[in-house]
């Protein structure tokens, strides 16, 4: 793989946006960086790390993709990787919150962000945003919020872990071709909450329903409790855990 290291950037998701834009890249070039001034998370969130202390990547994959059928199943491959890499470091209680959080327990210890861009002659090129807390152990105002570190007790080398999670992109892009269900399949049984009653709230009601599942183009499927199946688009529904 090509790889790109950066002290400090605005964003590696844009640094490799326009660097895919004006040269010929290499497929799978990974851009890290040391410091963000403008990590993006989901719809505009904004990734808040502590620099030097975490991983902030974006990979590139291109004409991997069938058609824009497959886009969340690229989700799905990135989140799988990601959990595949941190069981191997025995990471406890892990699990992919929809649509694409890592967790330990209830703590989220990294996020995804993929941009995709549509060419002319029918490519899709994604930009795939990866931000994982390693070892940072400060994290006031984000109760929610955890690294390898603070669930472990230990200290982590951030480079084997990007080398690691880089591997496993590469192996699950290439099953998307052929092998999508069992990526699907691995996913659903990792998760976050599936089958467990829990509160969730739309436009500020509360009500308690049971995640079944994901259909292939990313929306969650909850069981209500008249049990009424209904499906939800990301940022639509909140879940309350």
């Amino acid at each position: 793989m090509a790889l790109v290291k950066l002290d400090a950037t605005t964003s590696t998701n844009d640094f490799l946006k326009d660097l895919a834009a004006n040269q010929t890249t290499e497929n799978f070039t990974v851009v890290t960086a040391e410091s963000q001034t403008d990590g993006r998370g989901q719809m505009g969130a904004k990734w808040v790390a502590e620099s030097g202390k975490n991983l902030m990547m974006s990979v590139l994959v291109k004409d991997k993709l069938i058609s824009v059928n497959q886009l969340f199943s690229l989700n799905v491959s990135v989140a799988l990787a990601i959990a595949e890499e941190m069981e191997r470091h025995d990471i406890p209680n892990l699990s992919i919150k929809w649509p694409n959080d890592i967790m330990s327990g209830n703590k989220k210890i990294g996020g995804i962000l993929i941009e995709n861009s549509f060419k002319p002659n029918g490519q899709i090129v994604s930009i795939i945003g990866i931000g994982l807390n390693i070892n940072q152990t400060d994290f006031e105002n984000l109760p929610k919020a955890g690294s390898l570190r603070s669930v472990s007790g230990r200290e982590f080398d951030k480079e084997i872990i990007r080398d690691g999670i880089v591997e496993k992109i590469i192996r699950n892009v290439a099953f998307l071709a052929e092998h999508d269900d069992l990526l699907w399949q691995n996913y659903l049984l990792r998760l976050f909450k599936i089958g467990t009653p829990m509160p969730f709230q739309i436009k500020g009601k509360r009500f308690m329903g049971i995640i079944t599942g994901v259909t292939r183009d990313g929306k969650l499927e909850l069981k209500h409790d008249d049990d009424r199946i209904a499906h939800y688009a990301v940022k639509e529904i909140e879940m309350l855990y």
